[in-house]
């Protein structure tokens, strides 16, 4: 096997390690946005036990603080489902050899995902960054494989 039949196997194996990394990192972001959930649960609760009129005239209505909870709820459930979205589109990417700014940007994004997301987001711009690989996007993309079909059901034989 010469160097650049070497050099190749590495960059594929190091692109599918990229892969299950984004792969990972997507589901673990999804999960991390349900707990959103609870911050919006929590918020509604508190709101509507707070219906008590302020004190004062200037004062604002305490259930104004339960809608924090809310707003905040929402805002992590919506960033955490946006990070998942890319890191999975960024894993076909890698996938199809394509879009290598946007696999950039995603590592960028990656390391505030501290400390699995920094070693991934570091990792990625290392790998994106040989010649070897450049060139690898800068080819025609890779189908896609088909999609795979159910066996035939089993025949069964009748009997009369």
């Amino acid at each position: 096997m010469d160097s650049f039949e070497r050099q190749r196997v590495l960059d594929e194996e190091h692109l599918r390690l990229l892969r299950i990394g984004y792969l990972t990192m997507g589901g673990v972001a999804a999960f991390t946005g349900l707990f959103g959930l609870f911050y919006v649960f929590m918020g509604a609760v508190m709101a509507s036990v707070m219906r008590i009129p302020p004190k004062g005239p200037g004062q604002p209505p305490p259930e104004l603080f339960a809608w924090f909870f809310v707003g905040f709820g929402l805002l992590f459930m919506i960033l955490a489902g946006t990070y998942a979205a890319l890191a999975f589109v960024t894993a076909r990417s890698l996938r199809m050899r394509r879009s290598r700014t946007l696999c950039l940007v995603t590592a960028g994004l990656s390391c505030l995902y501290i400390p699995f997301g920094t070693l991934l987001g570091i990792f990625t711009f290392n790998v994106l960054g040989r010649p070897s690989v450049q060139s690898l996007f800068s080819a025609p993309p890779l189908p896609l494989p088909p999609p795979l079909t159910p066996p035939p059901p089993p025949q069964t034989s009748s009997v009369a």
